[in-house]
């Protein structure tokens, strides 16, 4: 079993609350959590959506969050992440993941494989790029597949002030495909204000 698996059966035996909250994993732990990926982490990024405001997301970091007696002992924490933060297609695709062993007070549900490389094409840092490259090396990733997604995300984001950023993201982009995919640059259009 992973650590990171470890990590959240047992936050979820300590969850105490009658609310049984679904935790949107994001990220290395994401891919973690569906494929035979493996590597070290120091979070375990959630997505912080409506339900897990308030009281449910302070009793979540009380339980997990940095510095807390659950991280320190298998030395990850838990990090909400806020929901309009990650570069993701409109409707993200999440996949229940059942723990074995796990009692049923959370739910775990995992962001796509392809939507968590799409998401990575924005911050890109070293990790980000091997995972990536992981991924599309295991043959999870199929090209055409990641175009139609990030296309999608481009689209969410042409609306807001992060536009301006979308140029790098398709730096990353044309960077993976040359790198780990071994094609062409894809022509992605951005609006004419970017």
């Amino acid at each position: 079993m992973k650590l990171v698996e470890r990590f959240l059966i047992e936050l979820a035996r300590a969850w105490d609350r009658e609310e049984q909250p679904r935790l949107q994993v994001l990220g290395s732990t994401a891919l973690m959590l569906q494929t035979d990926f493996v590597r070290a982490t120091k979070d375990s990024d959630v997505l912080r959506t409506l339900a897990l405001d308030g009281e449910v997301a302070e009793r979540l970091l009380a339980l997990a969050g940095p510095s807390t007696p659950l991280a320190r002992r298998w030395s990850i924490y838990l990090e909400l992440v806020p929901n309009g933060l990650p570069f993701l297609p409109r409707v993200p695709v999440w996949h229940e993941v059942p723990l074995a062993g796990a009692p049923t007070t959370l739910s775990i549900e995992a962001l796509d494989v392809v939507d968590v490389v799409v998401s990575k094409l924005k911050r890109f840092s070293a990790n980000d790029r091997s995972d990536i490259e992981a991924m599309v090396a295991r043959g999870l990733v199929p090209h055409d597949h990641l175009l139609k997604r990030f296309v999608d995300a481009v689209d969410v984001f042409t609306a807001d002030a992060r536009a301006s950023d979308l140029p790098r993201y398709v730096e990353n982009l044309h960077e993976i495909e040359r790198d780990a995919f071994g094609v062409d640059e894809s022509e992605i259009e951005l609006p004419e204000w970017v």
